[in-house]
């Protein structure tokens, strides 16, 4: 069922959202500084590709405070505008049961594309 969803996610515009994804994490690792949000691009970039069967989780890695002063900085630059609209998106689809579990792929990728640094994908 898993692979069914992904190919019609992907034919509607998945593809297209995790192409996007890819450039701007291939943009912003370009320069030093911007290498660990473009590792996040990729992250969620990834997770756009192929959303049913997988989930976000919370990593406990030992980062410290830099995962909490990304994420503020990754808000601020995009992370925001992201999220909401993937948050509209999940609500617009939302309206009809046949859009039901493409809207709750969207609200998973609210969470990781909120606040992407101490996330992790896992497999359903």
């Amino acid at each position: 069922m898993n692979f069914i969803g992904n190919f019609i996610w992907l034919l509607f515009g998945g593809l297209i959202s995790a192409l996007g994804y890819f450039l701007g994490g291939f943009i912003l690792s370009c320069t030093i500084i911007g290498i660990p949000f473009g590792l996040q691009c990729f992250k969620i970039g990834f997770m756009v590709l192929m959303p049913f069967g997988s989930k976000v989780v919370s990593d406990s890695s030992s980062t410290g405070c830099l995962s909490v002063l990304f994420n503020i900085i990754w808000l601020f630059s995009g992370g925001l505008y992201t999220a909401l609209m993937h948050l509209l998106f999940g609500f617009l689809l939302s309206i009809t049961i046949i859009g039901l579990p493409w809207g709750r792929q969207h609200f998973k990728l609210v969470e990781l594309s909120l606040m992407p640094f101490g996330k992790r994908i896992v497999a359903e």
